[in-house]
């Protein structure tokens, strides 16, 4: 596993959030980004995690509601990579994930999007 300090990877996932071209943060609302060693047990491989209601899904009931929440895991982006640039390309790539659920778009159309690209 690669040698990335847990301040070192919160660096990292700052550095790819201000890599986020400025009109599609500006979007980004009421979200906040949490670091955390270890992805839940029950799956142990993920990389990131959104938890709450993409822009698409709201409403106007949505007034009063807690932050939506963007968590990046350290050691399972750590223990799939081999060097500290494939480090930096995997936060990256898993910030913009999570970001692009919080717009409303879902795996599917996540990995079709991807599967284009290569």
């Amino acid at each position: 596993m690669i040698a990335v300090s847990p301040a070192d990877f919160e660096d990292l996932v700052a550095e790819a959030l201000e890599s986020i071209p400025a009109e599609l943060a500006r979007l980004v609302d009421n979200v906040y980004f949490v670091v955390e060693d270890d992805a839940p047990a029950d799956d142990p491989d993920l990389l990131g995690l959104y938890e709450g209601i993409a822009l698409t899904e709201r409403d106007s009931r949505y007034a009063g509601t807690l932050p939506d929440r963007i968590t990046i895991y350290r050691k399972p982006i750590l223990r799939m990579c081999d060097s500290v640039d494939d480090v930096i390309d995997e936060v990256h790539i898993t910030v913009v994930h999570e970001i692009a659920h919080h717009f409303g778009i879902d795996d599917d159309r996540l990995d079709r999007k991807s599967t284009r690209l290569n």
